[in-house]
């Protein structure tokens, strides 16, 4: 069993595989949390600690006791009122306008499967893969109660952690603050690992002592952001890839969210993850329930690559869906760099002729095929297509482009609308916008208030008749703002518009899904701006970038790796100079960093050589080849890229026999070194044979000392090695 309750101690232990994770419902009801790491037996209570701590308040239960403050216990539920003055997790404004809320536990139930959200994305599991545990709280002034919410999957190492508030008592109260995990630590020395950056060069690794002070991380943009991924890592000071103990949290969520790790004045450390508290005030009447969304956690006491393939592989197989979940994805040629906005019918089929010739399986049709879509200032709204600019109907161009062997996909951007639109002037009041001041505008343009059914039910059907009109196998679905002037005519209540928000798009991706299973969607907001795990629930691969240049590129999927598995990962092959950065990089190493995730191409083939057009027909050929290593492999990281010369990483089948090896060479000077890259995760004690040189390698060199990189003149060269394992 993953979950077990010794009735006598009042102890609820949660077993993964290799994990345990412990807390205690003590004499007066409080949730302590007391353990998480290595799988364990034997109670763990004996890790707390009491004492008279000056300034540290006592609960009223506790009489004279001055030992005993939520100050400094650990807890599972820490809330603002409690006289705990570290960061809480639930803040509550009560009917009277007071602040305060202090949960004990009620009781418990423990259920096969896995729980899941009303509404919002979450990790699934079947019966036998899961268990949950339910711990009810309640506060007893108030009658607000609050459901814990616990899914175990053990075979994959994962605990995930939710909750559901009830208003319960007679009159509204407000939700002003909702984390869905905290966990603390009454030991230890921490480094914090987040994922910060912008537009075009997102999820760079920070690594930073947790120390004195809270350490914030968030997006307040409606979306998860550029600026920081929602996924946060928690680790001991020496931990490396491949050894030490750490931690990861990953919020199942695309909207607002915070993040936090606090060093506490008696050294203990505290991490939370979930809503942001800014711009949210979620009123809750009489029997109403909210729903927090869904954070992820598990550990590794093996290093943070272990870390991430817990990740990916419950990610993997348990958070994406449908037909492309396991499926090896399309090889796409993608119009936007090939001709932006200006093009026609003929222009696409030409485009899809060249595909079709080169090897590649899919076309997609990319922004500016929709009402008076001939510039990036007006028409988003107007989903109806512009059969005077195809010179056809989109049916019939589908057609062409099916009759030559290729797929066909489509460009959408749903949330958003030009003021210059049609849908705007019969209904400027959709827009996000605060009566009585002007919009704030990016790229010209306004969101759609998705926190409205009526909104979001003309959309819907809006997109449903374009989807209608051929065989559409593709969609990318794209954001490309961030959310402001959030105000809603369809509420008096404005701090619920971004959460309500959030469940008109999930509602919207549902029922797309639902209509159309055999769609692959892919996310894209601004490329990378909204990579993470709630919408992998709906879109199994996400544009990782904006920025297509290879050198950035092998900087952005190294961050983007300790969080997510590489089959979600958009990447393509585009031309040079790259339209981004300017940079030169040969083709080959275009398409091995590309190979790196759902390969692709964003190019005009009218204007490559016949050698590069060649080259393209090698690179789909061999990404073929390793197509399912790259889709289900055992990823490892073999470099980092932004302190050495190289950037190398690896798949590895799951036993082991097959290896593909990636290095690309990030400098180049005078007189350079060899650059030796240490392989990982293959068989000891036994021989791989590369696959193009034909030469044998024993195993243990290879993850002891390495295999060099070839010193060449020229710059940004990349090298790709297939290892297979000989048989003894």
């Amino acid at each position: 069993m993953g979950i077990v309750f010794s009735e006598k101690n009042r102890v609820f232990t949660l077993h993964t595989l290799d994990t345990t994770y412990q807390m205690k419902v003590d004499d007066f009801g409080f949730l302590l949390h007391l353990y998480y790491g290595c799988r364990t037996d034997g109670n763990m209570d004996y890790l707390l600690h009491f004492a008279d701590r000056g300034f540290s308040g006592n609960p009223y239960d506790a009489g004279d006791d001055r030992t005993y403050s939520m100050d400094f216990l650990p807890q599972e539920l820490p809330c603002q009122g409690t006289g705990d003055y570290r960061s809480p997790a639930v803040i509550v404004k009560n009917t009277d306008g007071s602040y305060g809320c202090d949960f004990r536990y009620q009781g418990y139930r423990i259920l096969e499967g896995k729980y899941q959200i009303p509404g919002l994305p979450a990790v699934y599991a079947d019966a036998g893969e899961a268990e949950t545990l339910e711990i009810y709280m309640e506060d007893r002034a108030t009658k607000v109660r609050i459901t814990l919410l616990y899914g175990v999957l053990p075979k994959w190492n994962m605990i995930t952690r939710s909750a559901c508030v009830e208003n319960q008592g007679a009159g509204k109260i407000y939700l002003e603050k909702a984390q869905a995990a905290c966990l603390d630590f009454v030991s230890g020395e921490y480094d914090l690992l987040c994922f910060y950056g912008r537009h075009t060069m997102e999820r760079n690794v920070q690594r930073t002592p947790v120390a004195h002070g809270a350490q914030v991380i968030g997006s307040r943009r409606g979306t998860s952001s550029h600026q920081y991924n929602p996924m946060m890592i928690l680790a001991e000071q020496k931990t490396t890839e491949d050894a030490g103990a750490c931690y990861a949290l990953s919020f199942v969520y695309s909207g607002s969210f915070k993040g936090e790790a606090e060093k506490d004045q008696y050294n203990q450390t505290r991490i939370l993850l979930g809503l942001s508290d800014e711009q949210f005030s979620y009123p809750l009447d009489a029997g109403e329930r909210f729903y927090v969304p869904e954070v992820v956690l598990t550990y590794s006491n093996l290093g943070l690559a272990k870390l991430s393939q817990n990740l990916h592989t419950c990610f993997r197989t348990h958070l994406c869906r449908g037909k492309y979940r396991d499926c090896v994805r399309p090889v796409l040629l993608n119009s936007w760099e090939a001709s932006y906005l200006d093009f026609t019918g003929e222009t696409i089929c030409h485009l899809a002729e060249q595909a079709a010739d080169l090897g590649m399986e899919m076309l997609v049709m990319d922004d500016g095929w929709f009402g008076k879509r001939d510039d990036d200032n007006r028409a988003l709204g107007d989903w109806y297509v512009n059969e005077e600019k195809l010179g056809e109907s989109l049916g019939f161009l589908i057609q062409k482009i099916n009759g030559l062997g290729l797929k066909f996909g489509i460009w959408f951007e749903p949330e958003s609308i030009n003021e210059d639109s049609e849908l705007f002037r019969k209904h400027p009041d959709w827009a996000l916008t605060i009566p009585g001041r002007d919009p704030v505008r990016a790229r010209n343009q306004l969101v759609l208030d998705f926190s409205r059914t009526d909104v979001v039910d003309h959309i819907f059907e809006s997109m449903c008749k374009v989807l209608d009109q051929g065989n559409i196998e593709y969609v990318k679905w794209d954001l490309n703002r961030s959310l402001c002037d959030c105000y809603s005519r369809g509420t008096e209540d404005q701090g619920r518009v971004s959460y309500d928000y959030m469940l008109g798009l999930y509602d919207f991706l549902e029922r797309l899904i639902q209509r159309y299973p055999n769609l692959l969607l892919e996310g894209c907001s601004g490329g990378g701006g909204r990579f993470d795990a709630g919408m992998l629930y709906y879109t199994p691969q996400i544009w990782c970038s904006d920025n297509s240049d290879a050198l950035d590129r092998v900087l952005i999927q190294y961050g983007t790796s300790f969080g997510y598995p590489m089959s979600a990962v958009g990447a393509h092959v585009s031309a040079v100079p790259n339209h981004q950065t300017g940079r030169i990089t040969p083709f080959h190493t275009r398409g091995v960093t590309a190979m790196a995730g759902a390969f692709g191409y964003e190019l005009d083939p009218d204007k490559l050589s016949e050698e590069e057009k060649q080259e393209i027909r090698e690179q789909i050929r061999e990404y073929k080849q390793h197509a399912a290593l790259i889709q289900s492999g055992l990823y490892f990281r073999l470099t980092d890229p932004s302190v050495q010369q190289a950037g190398a990483w690896e798949f590895v089948s799951e036993d082991a026999s097959e290896v593909l090896v990636s290095a690309v060479m990030l400098e180049i000077h005078g007189n350079m070194p060899v650059n030796y890259v240490r392989l990982k995760g293959l068989e000891r004690d036994c021989m791989y044979r590369e696959a193009k040189s034909r030469k044998l390698y024993p195993s243990n060199a290879l993850m002891e000392i390495g295999i060099p990189l070839p010193v060449r003149m020229g710059e940004y060269h990349a090298y790709q090695m297939y290892f297979k394992k000989e048989e003894k």
